[in-house]
């Protein structure tokens, strides 16, 4: 096998297994079986082993199996994304150039008006504007290797429609667009908050 072809069975073999636990497919605490992982694609062992040691690192799998994060678990990674988003935000409001500032405008309006993918790709693309327009490597790295565990709980906010969701990010918008540096931080990290105690509820289901 070629660098290249092994490359792709990398890449392939990450992205559906990645793809098969946020849709649900694999449930949380399933056992991964490299090799029946490898048989159903039809690749050999080591892109899967490979692609399940990245997706550890994301925090999706845990010691082989599907994550079951515990309220623990999620208290700690939103306390992280307060800190960090909420810094972030306040950043914006005195640093974000227009073009930046116009793009998160248009989060807002997807976010009202976008189908369901749409909708998600707009909630994440607000929060990467933001962490993004910091040009801190070290904080958008640290937020990069939380995607995969932010996108399934961002998922349970946008599929089970949490009320006024889309309003708070216009009012963070607002704030970081009147430079309320205070105002725009208190706002995302309430924003945060809210979207943890939705999750919380759901996870009791």
């Amino acid at each position: 096998m070629g660098k290249k072809t092994t490359q792709l069975a990398y890449v392939q073999a990450y992205e559906y297994i990645r793809d098969r636990i946020l849709s649900g497919e694999l449930e949380r605490g399933t056992k991964l079986v490299e090799e029946r992982l490898a048989e159903e694609m039809g690749i050999s062992r080591t892109p899967v082993r490979d692609s399940i040691r990245k997706l550890e690192q994301e925090g999706l799998i845990k010691q082989k199996r599907v994550v079951n994060p515990t309220d623990m678990d999620l208290r700690d990674l939103f306390q992280v994304r307060m800190l960090l988003e909420g810094f972030a935000a306040s950043h914006c409001a005195t640093y974000m150039k227009d073009e930046d500032l116009q793009k998160l405008k248009r989060c807002v309006e997807i976010g009202r008006t976008g189908e369901l993918e749409e909708v998600m790709a707009a909630n994440k693309e607000f929060h990467d504007i933001i962490v993004g327009a910091t040009n801190n490597p070290v904080m958008i790295d640290i937020i990069d290797r939380m995607q995969s565990i932010i996108y399934l709980f961002r998922k349970t906010v946008v599929l089970h429609k949490r009320p006024l969701l889309i309003e708070e990010h216009d009012d963070i918008y607002q704030a970081i667009l009147q430079h309320q540096p205070e105002e725009a931080e208190r706002l995302m990290k309430a924003h945060l908050q809210l979207d943890l105690e939705f999750c919380l509820n759901w996870m009791k289901g």
